[in-house]
């Protein structure tokens, strides 16, 4: 097939938008930029969406974003199977678009974090894991302020018994997230969300923990050259 296209949303205020599309380059993949006011996805095989700020998190973070047309159309698309990865800010907007369950808030500690943090890997059957080994523990850093992820009983029970949660912190949890609960997934697997970030570890000179991130991008490419 020819190469993958994965589109890379920009809100105003995204921060990672070329650290992404980077990362989609280096996996051999053609990263396909698209602007929050698009109506279109320009017939993208994925979809990530970047950390940063979108809108300044004036209201909750992703809260804004949300509605931005550019998810008029990814919402739907989503649903209909389309692969979409959101780290850090762009887990947020997932959760506020309802394609994730549950919400990220304040850090326990009320002070924004950096830092690289172990995780592992719960479930290499998502559209972005698939790459990885079922209990593979690597490091990813993490920078946010509103990381602590939280859901009713009922949704976290869920998440647990259906095998949703992707990826766990282990080594000490950054942000008081619930169940150490570092990323999710939906119910087919092609929508997660996660809060460290993949794309800032992918290349030894630059990727200050290593390449551990490389294996999201790559998990892509194999997914749709399977699919």
């Amino acid at each position: 097939m020819s190469a993958a296209r994965v589109g890379v949303v920009t809100f105003p205020g995204t921060l990672d938008d070329q650290d992404a599309a980077r990362a989609v380059h280096l996996v051999g993949a053609q990263a396909v930029p698209l602007w929050h006011a698009d109506h279109d996805l320009k017939g993208v095989d994925a979809v990530f969406l970047p950390g940063g700020f979108s809108y300044g998190d004036y209201l909750r973070c992703g809260a804004i974003s949300r509605f931005a047309p550019i998810m008029d159309e990814l919402i739907p698309a989503a649903g209909a199977g389309l692969p979409v990865i959101g780290t850090c800010n762009g887990f947020q907007i997932l959760c506020e678009a309802h394609l994730l369950p549950g919400a990220l808030t304040r850090n326990a500690s009320l002070h924004y974090i950096c830092r690289d943090q172990r995780v592992r890997i719960e479930q290499t059957a998502t559209a972005w894991t698939n790459a990885f080994d079922q209990g593979q523990e690597i490091v990813l850093p993490v920078k946010h302020g509103e990381g602590r992820y939280v859901a009713s009983d009922e949704t976290l029970a869920a998440l647990e018994a259906g095998g949703h949660v992707v990826v766990r912190y282990v080594g000490g949890n950054p942000n008081g997230s619930i169940n150490d609960i570092a990323g999710i997934r939906n119910e087919a697997g092609n929508v997660v969300g996660l809060m460290p970030h993949p794309e800032h570890a992918v290349e030894e000179l630059v990727g200050a923990p290593g390449t551990d991130g490389l294996g999201f991008f790559t998990s892509i490419l194999k997914n749709l050259v399977d699919a």
